[in-house]
């Protein structure tokens, strides 16, 4: 094999596929990316048995071929080289050796066979459609959060993606939960999604996912079975097994009856909410809402270290309420409010609270209180 590539297109696919391979392998051509040129193409294969990656980029073939390399050796090289340098990567597949070459810098890397790397099967897609980047990004960005990190509910260790219903029409959504919040996001149901089952998209491969969402106008082709999940675009192909559980049913959840209603400034709200937290060292200290007609009390109390509240200018017509929430969660979920207003429907302060941004019912968050 010997090729010659433009050092910003060899980064770019090396930085987006060396990121699934683990610092630490007990398999060591899991620790490798392979390489394979092939007309004027270069594809670049890493994987971790969960999640594949292959990311095409063009260059000058002129001897095709395939080897496997260290993905984050490789990649270290790659970055350092200086901008506009040319890379040229040769392996004559008896040495054992891959030679890389750009200007004056030359290395030799140590190869494993090209047959010992494990190439994810390619599973039978039941359920085939494609949507537009920035649409996916808008349904996993804003439940991620609220992925479980407790690796005995496996099945909550991710995001729970599938077709559904809202007022009549048909919709994607994405789910996440850890049992104390809880995010829905919706989307119009893209053509060809109908028969979408219900998978469970593991929290790495949300996170790997990221990366080949950045052009919101960019068309990804989704492919979903009972096992597995695949993105494409023309260059990026993301292939990941799915978590095998079920999820729970969480309608059950998600509260109809809240009438009780807060609005308030979102970012107003997250930077008091942050403030008064201050004082208070541990992460989980419960924040206390006290409601009254359009006014809105922050406090802590943190014995060991003091206590802080603010008061905010708020709409609230209903009853006097006082309840409290653990300030990470309620910073969380301020967070994803993309509009000006964030609004809570409360019941009471012992049942969980909903909210959404202004009237906006395609993203919908639940939060359960503390006691305070």
């Amino acid at each position: 094999m010997k090729v010659s590539i433009e050092r910003s297109a060899l980064l770019k696919a090396m930085s987006q596929a060396q990121s699934v391979v683990e610092r630490r392998n007990t398999i060591p051509i899991l620790a490798n990316v392979l390489i394979e040129a092939d007309g004027s193409t270069v594809s670049l294969r890493t994987t971790d048995l969960d999640i594949e990656v292959v990311d095409k980029c063009s260059a000058m073939v002129e001897r095709g071929g395939a080897t496997t390399v260290g993905a984050h050796t490789l990649h270290e090289i790659v970055r350092k080289l200086p901008d506009g340098a040319m890379v040229e990567l040769a392996d004559d597949g008896a040495s054992g050796r891959l030679e890389v070459n750009a200007g004056r810098s030359n290395f030799s890397l140590a190869t494993l066979p090209k047959e010992d790397f494990p190439v994810m099967a390619s599973a039978e897609y039941s359920c085939n459609f494609s949507a537009k980047a920035g649409v996916l990004r808008r349904l996993f960005d804003k439940s991620k959060f609220a992925i479980s990190t407790e690796e005995t509910r496996y099945y909550l260790n991710g995001v729970y993606m599938h077709a559904s219903e809202r007022d009549g029409s048909k919709v994607l959504r994405c789910v996440a939960t850890d049992g104390h919040r809880l995010a829905r996001i919706d989307s119009d149901l893209p053509d060809g999604a109908d028969d979408l089952p219900g998978v469970i998209v593991p929290r790495k491969t949300v996170g790997e996912l990221r990366k080949l969402l950045e052009d919101d106008d960019a068309s990804i082709a989704v492919s979903v079975s009972e096992t597995k999940i695949r993105f494409a675009t023309p260059e990026i192909t993301l292939t990941s097994k799915v978590i095998d559980g079920s999820f729970p049913d969480y309608t059950r959840v998600i509260p109809v009856g809240n009438s009780r209603r807060l609005e308030v400034d979102a970012a107003e709200f997250a930077q008091a909410v942050d403030r008064v937290s201050t004082v208070s060292s541990e992460r989980s200290r419960a924040v206390k809402l006290a409601l009254d007609e359009d006014r809105l009390v922050l406090s802590v109390n943190a014995p060991d270290s003091g206590a802080a509240e603010e008061e905010l200018a708020v709409a609230y017509g209903d009853e006097r309420l006082e309840i409290g929430f653990n300030a990470k969660y309620l910073l969380e979920i301020a967070g994803q409010v993309d509009r000006e207003n964030a609004v809570f429907l409360f019941n009471s302060s012992a049942d969980p609270t909903l909210m959404r941004e202004g009237n906006d019912e395609t993203a919908v968050y639940v939060v359960m209180p503390m006691r305070v």
